[in-house]
């Protein structure tokens, strides 16, 4: 493809005295991200209830969320974040498990990652991603995570790499009040764009 044409094409018609280009950027990758959890319980609603306080205990309820499926890039890197520096309305793009839950019901909510390694090189592939959002006892969330990673591994990675450096972060809890959310979440502070042109 000629990415300059591209670049010159989707300002419409050319003109006639000056040609006009764009930068051309391939599909940008998350880099480093933290990790956070928080519970939330109302007697209102979920959205504007539970779920915005269990962003609240999460620290990032400043934030627009966005949630991503689950795949991790080489170059993503798990960071400490001071959530302070946080822009009030800014977007946050995360993989998050999240567990509404009623009254008395328990609402469980877990992330298992690894990254994936070239049994040959040694050199780091990128990694995988799995999320449990559910009413299970804790360590019945986790067995369940632990399961559904082995099967993401042993289903397209297993025979050119090696799963390592497993994490596991997880939160649960019975709510008293009429909704209740549990959530944890990996947060995406900056991204590499790919220049193409």
């Amino acid at each position: 493809m000629n990415t300059e044409l591209v670049a010159k094409t989707i300002y419409g018609r050319a003109s006639k005295t000056k040609e006009r280009t764009a930068l051309i950027t391939g599909n940008r990758i998350p880099k480093d991200f933290f990790i956070t959890s928080g519970c939330g319980q109302s007697d209102i609603t979920v959205h504007a209830g539970s779920y915005h306080l269990a962003l609240r205990e999460a620290r990032i309820e400043r934030c627009n969320i966005i949630c991503y499926s689950s795949i991790l890039p080489s170059i993503a890197n798990k960071i400490e974040f001071d959530t302070e520096n946080l822009v009030h309305g800014s977007v946050m793009e995360t993989i998050m498990a999240c567990a509404n839950a009623a009254k008395g019901v328990r609402a469980t909510a877990a992330v298992i990652f690894g990254w994936l390694y070239d049994k040959k090189t040694g050199e780091k592939y990128g990694g995988l991603v799995c999320e449990y959002n559910g009413h299970d006892k804790e360590e019945d969330a986790i067995e369940s995570l632990r399961m559904s990673l082995q099967e993401l591994y042993q289903n397209g990675y297993s025979d050119q790499f090696e799963l390592k450096d497993i994490e596991l972060n997880s939160r649960s809890f019975i709510p008293d009040k009429k909704f209740g959310t549990a959530l944890v979440a990996l947060c995406f502070v900056n991204y590499a764009y790919p220049i193409l042109n």
